[in-house]
């Protein structure tokens, strides 16, 4: 019966790119693939988000906009570890897919055991930082001791969780890899829940249990990851699935361990770069009070979830793009992401017209002191979600070929030449940003939420436009091939 319940639903998901096809948007088989792979992504991207929805609803609800506004200070100093597991497991997914497509399974396989040290290396010394310096660095963003307060709380006890973290994305990208994106997600349809009830017992005290707020987020958030974890590696383990963890044997092959950094270093600074943007942005926000950052952290919230298709056609584009070059079939790897991006920008620009119709709705459910600041953050994000579509897709088609480093370059451009000095002009006139000696910088002319909107578009924008002309350049072809992973002939 589940099963049939199962093929049903399948059935009915499938009608969209079929709709699509007689339409003449899409090629109707290599959609299908596209779309068969990027739901799973969809769902459990859908529910981890929805998680950090609910965090940020409860904490609202239980401690008001300070507690709201420490959540968000402390979460993108997590963004840091997560960025660098996204362009570790990033640099993952390309080997695998292409080991995979050139039919080296065993290599394949070996590959997630050098992405976990590789993990290890990175995750236990941010761990220990963190753990001893949480409370400065909130400080940096803010100077309010509320906010500081929690903010520090949160982020001490949720970064001990860092390296199980790691570790699951590492297992659920190599599946995905091997084109396998079903297994995360019921990995994750048992976590993720369980991490949204131990919130709410948790932040609010329910049954027998003290009420522990902020802190309570972060001990549900650090439990799940742990757990979820904990299931990857009996799975991966077992042998019954695409991909295996071995355990024993080799533990290192500096080959495949360079084009795992290779690919995932300019990710790293990608994601870095987005990152540590965001503290001086924060920063501006911070400036112009508790309220905006509150709001801004909702509807960023919001617009995450409104984009988690685009997560699942970027795995999609870099599976299929991977795997086509393993196979040596570069012109097919072309076609996968031109298509994948089709049904991409179809799925986001409607779910951006309901964002932007329901933006009020939206808000006020999550019970905001300041409905009317938070719409206008949904609907600006709104506008932005076709873009994002745009350029987390065909950066996830450049992933798969191995070839990384100019979604680094529009990122950076983007952000340091683009979002931070259009963010500043939004600062009071003769508010400091920097000083040195007698010399402060000052780039504030006061135009306050209407430079933030303009920031936050033209960004986005901007990174949509660079990754697609990159893709159409067909220089991540001569990539692919210049780094002689996943050509071989198939003989392990």
């Amino acid at each position: 019966m589940l099963r049939e319940a199962r093929n049903r639903v399948q059935r009915v998901l499938f009608l969209f790119p079929a709709a699509l096809a007689r339409l003449g948007l899409l090629d109707r088989e290599k959609g299908e693939e596209a779309f068969d792979l990027a739901v799973p992504v969809m769902v459990t991207g859908g529910m981890r988000t929805l998680l950090r929805v609910a965090d940020f609803f409860m904490v609202s609800i239980a401690l008001g906009s300070s507690a709201v506004a420490g959540l968000e200070f402390g979460f993108q100093y997590f963004f840091i570890p997560f960025g660098l597991a996204l362009a570790l497991t990033s640099g993952t997914i390309s080997v695998v897919s292409r080991f995979k497509g050139a039919g080296e399974h065993r290599k394949a396989d070996f590959a997630i055991k050098q992405s976990l040290w590789l993990a290890l290396l990175v995750a236990v010394p941010i761990t220990a930082a963190t753990w001893l310096y949480a409370e400065p660095m909130i400080r940096v963003l803010t100077d309010e001791r509320v906010v500081v307060d929690y903010g520090a709380e949160y982020l001490r006890i949720v970064m001990l969780s860092v390296a199980f973290r790691f570790w699951s994305m590492i297992a659920a990208r190599a599946l995905a890899g091997s084109g396998d994106t079903r297994t995360p997600m019921y990995v994750r349809l048992l976590t993720l829940p369980t991490n949204i009830l131990l919130n709410a017992v948790l932040i609010f005290g329910l049954g027998p249990v003290d009420p522990l707020g902020v802190a309570g987020a972060a001990w549900g958030t650090a439990v799940a990851n742990t757990l979820a974890a904990s299931i990857f590696t009996v799975a991966l383990l077992s042998g019954r699935f695409s991909v295996q963890l071995h355990l024993g044997g080799k533990q290192w092959d500096t080959d495949i361990a360079s084009e795992i950094v290779r690919v995932g270093l300019p990710l790293a600074g990608t994601r870095l770069s987005r990152t540590l943007g965001r503290f001086p942005f924060l920063f501006v926000l911070g400036v112009l009070g508790t309220p905006v950052v509150a709001a801004y952290a909702i509807g960023r919230r919001v617009m995450l979830l409104a984009l988690m298709p685009a997560w699942g056609y970027s795995t999609a584009s870099s599976t299929l793009v991977g795997q086509s070059i393993g196979a040596g079939e570069e012109d097919e790897a072309n076609e996968y992401g031109w298509q994948t991006l089709r049904i991409a920008l179809v799925t986001q620009l409607l779910l951006a017209a309901v964002l932007i119709a329901a933006a009020r709705p939206i808000a006020r459910g999550f019970g905001t002191q300041h409905l009317d600041r938070t719409v206008e953050f949904v609907r600006v994000f709104g506008l932005g979600v076709g873009a994002f579509s745009v350029s987390r897709t065909m950066r996830g088609g450049l992933r798969g070929a191995g070839d990384t480093k100019w979604p680094l370059y529009g990122t950076f451009v983007g952000t340091y030449f683009y979002k931070l000095p259009v963010a500043f002009l939004a600062l009071p006139a003769g508010v400091s940003v920097f000083s040195l000696g007698n010399w402060s910088f000052a780039p504030g002319v006061g135009l306050g939420l209407v430079a933030i909107y303009a920031a936050i578009l033209g960004d986005m924008y901007f990174r949509a436009g660079v990754n697609t002309f990159r893709f159409w350049t067909g220089a991540w072809k001569r990539v692919a091939r210049d780094s002689d992973v996943g050509t071989g002939t198939g003989a392990d």
